[in-house]
């Protein structure tokens, strides 16, 4: 059968919002091409919207639609670009159920209702992609899930928040205070008049809890995921950091730990000399860790409409493909029952900025604290001052729980003034 022939696969778009309407435009834009490429147009059968009133540049109004239920049963591919929880994820079952193919870019739905999606797929034998939810443009859904599905993931450290990213950065190449990188963000629209979900890593554990479902072929949920934001992180912290030859960074990480996996989002010293140091801007960039592989790094535009619809366009491609000739993508590998450890059983390292009296006999003080919970020290910088000093200590690799216990008892001992900062070191 030629081309001209076959028939056109309708593609509705839920949500026409910064990424829908750059969605929508590709797919006038590029229509001969991505023909080609599926092997049967793509034929837009209409956007939904709450108000079909409201005008929306770039989208012809007999699109628009306010009947999401009716736009859903006469698609072949439904792309929920709204976000949040509900109505999304009613619809998206809806598709599901009635044998539609799904494309999506809700990381918080997939972190909350991943496994009952899934399910839902599976059942009616329907494809479920979801590049975009992790880093918008940057490829790493598929690679992870297919091009490393022969191997053994190690180790994911990621930089999956672009507005975290900025702020952090801004603090570290201009010297700027963290609210003023924040505002600068806001202004930028890089953050959000609420930005509590980037700053404090709501978005960033959503992605790291699917990164970790992935590599591990097992069920992460949000409620696996430790958590700690940057709103803590100071301008002396950015220098101290500088001054020890690194960068701190919000990093998503996920990895194997003797025979379970870990799952932390959390402030992260990292050195200057790692790939993910380099990383500036509102950039993402994603380090991978296997056993065959080694490593590997996914670097790009985490955010934006564009990069983040070309994400989405890939998804669409590939279901359609499926449509077009038959059969369907990879299902969800779910096969591993590891235990996911808490925080406490989690082995890291910290680095402990406090002031001191400047008199012998305070390190030695301190250093008895951490032997008295089993921790050992690596390092030990002290910078002077009138009367006092700062101590910055970094240590080896041991259990949180006692790392932990060793800052609890620092910050009540009678020769530390102040623990000033404490922040894991990752990259090493």
């Amino acid at each position: 059968m030629s081309e001209p022939d076959k028939r056109p696969i309708a593609v509705a778009v839920l949500g026409p919002g910064t990424v829908g309407s750059q969605v929508v435009r590709l797919l006038g834009d590029h229509a001969k091409d991505l023909a080609a490429r599926v092997g049967a147009p793509l034929e837009l059968a209409g956007v939904y919207v709450r108000d079909t009133s409201k005008e929306r540049p770039g989208i012809r109004s007999e699109l628009l639609t306010a009947d999401a239920h009716g736009l859903v049963a006469r698609a072949d591919v439904v792309v929920e670009l709204m976000g949040g929880i509900s109505p999304a994820r009613e619809l998206i079952l809806e598709a599901l159920a009635a044998g539609k193919s799904v494309v999506t870019a809700n990381k918080a739905l997939l972190a909350a209702h991943g496994p009952e999606l899934f399910e839902a797929a599976d059942r009616s034998g329907a494809d479920l992609y979801f590049e975009a939810a992790v880093a918008g443009a940057i490829p790493i859904v598929r690679p992870v899930r297919e091009s490393l599905a022969g191997d053994q993931v190690e180790r994911i450290l990621g930089i999956v928040n672009g507005t975290t990213n900025y702020v952090l950065d801004e603090m570290s190449q201009r010297g700027l205070s963290y609210e003023v990188a924040l505002k600068q963000a806001q202004d930028l629209g890089y953050a959000e008049a609420d930005p509590t979900a980037d700053v404090e890593g709501f978005d960033a554990a959503a992605k790291a809890a699917i990164l970790a479902s992935l590599a591990f072929h097992q069920r992460v949920g949000l409620d696996d995921v430790y958590r700690e934001g940057i709103s803590a992180i100071t301008a002396a912290d950015v220098i101290a950091a500088r001054d020890s030859g690194q960068v701190i960074k919000l990093l998503a990480i996920a990895e194997r730990a003797d025979g379970a996996v870990a799952v932390r989002v959390h402030p992260a010293l990292v050195p200057a000399s790692h790939p993910l140091a380099g990383v500036h801007g509102a950039y993402n960039a994603v380090f991978i860790e296997a056993t065959a592989a080694g490593e590997l790094m996914f670097y790009g535009q985490g955010a934006g409409g564009v990069p983040t619809a070309s994400a989405v366009l890939g998804d669409i491609v590939s279901v359609a493909r499926h449509r077009a000739s038959g059969g369907r993508g990879p299902r969800e590998s779910n096969y591993a029952g590891h235990s996911v450890l808490p925080i406490g059983d989690v082995h890291t390292r910290y680095s402990v900025r406090m002031s001191v009296p400047d008199r012998p006999g305070v390190l030695a003080s301190v250093a008895e604290v951490f032997a008295s919970h089993g921790v050992s020290i690596e390092t030990v910088r002290q910078i002077a001052a009138q009367g006092t000093a700062q101590l910055v200590i970094s240590t080896h690799r041991a259990p949180e729980k006692d790392l932990a216990a060793t800052v609890a008892d620092l910050r009540h001992s009678d020769v530390v003034g102040e623990v000033l900062s404490v922040l894991r070191i990752e990259g090493e």
